[in-house]
């Protein structure tokens, strides 16, 4: 399947940066064989050095909502550049993306822009526990919140096991205040408050999870989750990341109608930029400089040229209709996808909430990080690759999501159901 210039850029890229990429997934390392290196991309397509047209549900991992190169993203960077790449001050373009953020989220009173998701998480957290005076947080097995240290953690076998290390490098003493507990288990949480509980500051959640593949709240989770933080006086961080104006255009806080203390943000809010955002109620934020003391600076913060397209993306979002379009096409996709399955007779578990879903090659019902991790990589593998093989480009690993932009028609969803039964029944 590999083209020969992906494999020929492949080798040399090995030479020159770690692994050959510059993010662990994109090696290719779950699914084997070696990664396909991309030339352009354009509405719901892309395409790669050896010419190969392929049916995108990658999406750059969730930020291209809108689809590949939309004109009025291109538009938007080519005004932007003009004016210049970078100023390390203030810019119009920063209050105008501030404004519909915190206009789409009323739990946003004040907000601060930042480079990444990892940067947005960790600088909550430093919030969470200098407002809180607390040291402990709460993350749940297999919520990935980023790569700083302290969330680099995986649970143990009891349901109040303090943090290990999930990364070499990272001392014990960087994960000792870091609690765990399972995905959607309340039970376990209210355990841990029970047992921690005025040295816990904040419980950390991605309320749709998303990087175990996806993995919806139970009918209560969150609502219980916000009950418990403000029982006890900690916090409650949603990492929005991922499902801020995917699942909903006020993201899943809307969804699920919780209004968390404070909101990390990234991904869709820069049109396909790198970009991130955390904020929440004002007596909260006001203690980040320069109004507090609890430091947090970045060079690039609000750069123009993300802020501009972060813009842009937020307004054709805004249109009417768009949301239930989305419903409607990864609905069509899910549906399809399960019938498939039943056809060639796999055990396929489909988990989706609004335009993001994943296809678990299990026959178990999937809730947590450990029934996730039940599902088979193998399988998965070979579906993968037979997909490709058929012009459609999922993500290359069983433990991630699926992204429906608005790029995809009808005409997309149908071409890859027909190469999804193909697949499954000739290598299921």
């Amino acid at each position: 399947m590999n083209g020969e210039r992906s494999q020929q850029l492949f080798a040399e890229a090995q030479k020159l940066l770690v692994g050959g990429v510059s993010s662990p997934v994109r090696a290719f390392g779950a699914v084997g064989g070696t990664p396909l290196f991309i030339a352009r991309g354009s509405g719901a397509k892309l395409y790669d050095v050896d010419g190969r047209e392929l049916i995108d549900y990658l999406g750059s991992w969730g930020p291209l909502i809108l689809g590949h190169a939309h004109p009025r993203i291109v538009a938007a960077l080519k005004k932007a550049s003009e004016q210049g790449t970078s100023y390390g001050a203030p810019s119009e373009h920063e209050l105008e993306l501030a404004r519909l953020i915190c206009k789409a989220m009323p739990s946003l009173e004040l907000l601060r822009f930042v480079n990444s998701g990892t940067e947005a998480t960790m600088s909550a957290l430093r919030l969470a526990r200098a407002y809180t005076r607390r040291p402990k947080i709460i993350k749940f097995a297999g919520g990935y919140h980023g790569h700083a240290d302290l969330l680099l953690v995986q649970a143990g076998s009891g349901l109040m096991t303090l943090g290990l290390p999930g990364s070499a490098g990272v001392p014990q003493e960087t994960v000792k205040e870091t609690l765990v507990a399972p995905y959607n288990d309340a039970k376990a949480v209210r355990r841990l408050f029970e047992e921690f509980s005025d040295t816990i500051a904040a419980v950390i959640v991605e309320p749709v999870a998303g990087n175990m593949g996806v993995v919806p709240p139970t009918s209560d989770f969150l609502q219980d989750l916000r009950r418990l933080t403000q029982k006890y006086g900690a916090l409650l961080i949603f990492d929005e990341v991922i499902t801020g104006f995917r699942v909903a255009y006020s993201g899943a806080q809307q969804l699920y109608g919780i209004k968390p203390d404070l909101t990390c943000l990234g991904k869709i809010i820069g049109g396909g930029l790198p970009v991130g955002a955390y904020g929440g109620r004002a007596e909260i934020m006001r203690l980040v400089a320069p109004l507090g003391p609890v430091y947090q600076a970045g060079t690039l913060s609000g750069n123009p040229l993300a802020m501009a397209a972060g813009v842009a993306t937020l307004t054709e979002l805004a249109r009417p209709g768009t949301y239930e379009h989305l419903e409607r096409l990864s609905g069509q996709l899910a549906q399809g996808l399960s019938a498939a399955a039943r056809e060639a007779e796999v055990p396929l578990q489909i988990k989706r909430v609004g335009s993001m879903l994943t296809p678990f090659f299990t026959a178990e019902p999937v809730t947590d990080y450990a029934s996730a991790q039940r599902a088979d990589p193998k399988r998965y593998a070979r579906f993968f690759w037979g997909l490709l093989e058929h012009g459609v480009y999922p993500p290359p690993s069983q433990f991630e999501a699926w992204f429906v932009s608005l790029a995809h028609t009808d005409k997309e969803i149908t071409q890859t159901l027909v190469a999804a039964r193909e697949v499954l029944r000739t290598a299921p």
